[in-house]
């Protein structure tokens, strides 16, 4: 009975222990509050498996070893920026007054200048990407790059498969990165043994096992996507390397939608440094042996559009990305119009979105009626209530799951690219997000936005109020733990 009795208060120490180190560390840490408070809550009303969950998922571990290379290997590509910023010069004064703040906020924070001389291709249906992208692949000469959180087997996607393959065969250096955990079931398929086997180098980024993730942190993913053909031709967007007819059917939500741009002109080689810095970090080839076979360009100038390139993750400065998307939202004087699949935001984001909308911009939030996470549905609801409120125009995509990523700032300006709007993207995930200053490019998006709309029911706000108390608190307990989405 006594060491019983010693056992027991020896448990109870030890949590009270962990839990005061880690609420310690928490408050340490100085994040935004609500996610300190979520990350407290869990601590300290689950013993010991709070403190598990907060170890395995509550901070940004990249591993101490890949850390380290991450910021060796990124000394050159800040020289290569550098080098590029003195040839393309300062480009920002060619900008309209009020996209000027936000590009030179860009170029602070992430040291990528506004290109000139952009010739942008808006894709707005899969197969257009599909057929563009191998059209591409069978005129490439020097190199393909691709990077994709997921390649899913089946469809079109087999068609780019071959087209690669097709390419290594004429003497095409191949690469192509994929996100581990979003791609596992391609990597460990025929089809990528037989990539392999032509010739094509594909590798898993972020490599996730149990064993890691005592090291690492599991969920931070590579979710970019990016193709730089000939170092002259890219695209980037929202779209997986999927054939959505063959790509989560089980799930109930229906086709994914989604959009791409084309891009030639200068600021592909913003593209091509994002692609070879991840490629680096994921095989170890350095900068050196890739400018021999990496097909470095400096694309001339093919069009009119001006446009920023922005990488974001947690190996940069990883709040960078929230303030250039905070200072769109309050730059927009007329109208806003968001479209994203996963809308659960921090407090920052929901202030914007709410003043926007009460000092008289005309915003408007296309998010699909249905996704294919819980936990993300009933956050999301919970949220949507509060922005319509306040005047926010809440519109559920219901002919398919909208997965497009984009936002159009008074018809003149716009972000686009892979990033969602919850914490997930915004501080855990590799993303890659365009600015563009153009306003024809911008109204093609916006028209593409509006067709979206035109498929979309509005939120019924009084439906919303008049919701049961059981599904009122259980979007609340979701919303709680938003932040750590």
């Amino acid at each position: 009975m006594t060491h019983y009795y010693f056992f027991t208060a020896l448990l109870f120490l030890l949590d009270v222990v962990i839990r005061i180190g880690l609420s310690v560390r928490v408050i340490m840490r100085r994040r935004p509050v609500g996610v300190s408070l979520a990350w407290l809550m869990v601590i300290l009303i689950f013993p010991f498996l709070g403190a598990l969950i907060y170890l395995l998922f509550g901070e940004l571990r990249l591993g101490s070893r890949r850390a380290r290379r991450a910021e060796i290997i990124h000394e050159p590509y800040e020289a290569w920026l550098a080098d590029l910023r003195g040839r393309i010069g300062d480009t920002r004064s060619a900008l309209d007054h009020h996209c000027q703040p936000l590009a030179r906020l860009t170029e602070s924070a992430v040291g990528i200048p506004v290109f000139p001389g952009g010739e942008l291709t808006l894709l707005d249906d899969w197969q257009q990407v599909f057929r563009a992208l191998i059209a591409d692949i069978d005129a490439a000469q020097r190199t393909c790059h691709m990077v994709f959180y997921i390649w899913n087997v089946g469809g079109e996607a087999d068609e780019v498969a071959e087209a690669l393959r097709r390419a290594v065969r004429r003497g095409v250096i191949c690469r192509v990165l994929v996100d581990d955990v979003g791609s596992r079931p391609f990597l460990r398929s025929p089809a990528a043994e037989k990539m392999r086997e032509a010739g094509v180098q594909l590798h898993a980024a972020l490599p996730g096992s149990l064993l890691r993730m005592l090291l690492v942190r599991y969920d931070l993913r590579m979710h970019r996507k990016i193709v730089v053909i000939d170092g002259e031709i890219a695209y980037t967007g929202s779209l997986n390397l999927v054939d959505p007819r063959h790509f989560k059917q089980e799930a109930g939500v229906g086709e994914w939608v989604d959009a791409m741009v084309r891009i030639r002109g200068p600021a592909v080689e913003g593209l091509a440094i994002t692609f070879l810095e991840d490629w680096e970090l994921e095989t170890g080839v350095g900068l050196d042996e890739l400018r021999k076979t990496g097909d470095v360009q400096q694309p001339a100038p093919q069009g009119p559009a001006h446009l920023q390139v922005i990488p974001s993750g947690p190996a940069v400065r990883s709040e960078a990305i929230e303030e250039i998307l905070l200072m769109a939202i309050y730059a927009a004087q007329r109208e806003l119009v968001l479209t994203t699949p996963y809308f659960v935001p921090e407090e920052a984001l929901r202030t914007a979105l709410i003043s926007a909308a009460r000092r008289g911009v005309h915003v408007i939030l296309i998010v699909p009626a249905k996704v294919d996470s819980l936990l993300v549905r009933l956050a999301s609801r919970a949220f949507q209530g509060d922005l319509a409120a306040a005047g926010v125009e809440i519109r559920l995509f219901d002919a398919g799951l909208l997965h497009t990523k984009s936002i159009t700032i008074d018809g003149q300006r716009c972000l686009f690219g892979s990033l969602n709007l919850d914490p997930r993207s915004l501080f855990l995930n590799f993303e890659i997000t365009l600015g563009i200053y153009d306003p024809t490019f911008a109204g093609q998006l916006r028209r593409l936005q509006q067709s979206y709309i035109d498929q979309a029911e509005i939120m019924d706000l009084q439906a919303w109020q008049a919701r049961s108390p059981l599904q009122r608190f259980t979007e609340n307990v979701a919303r709680l733990v938003g932040p750590l989405l």
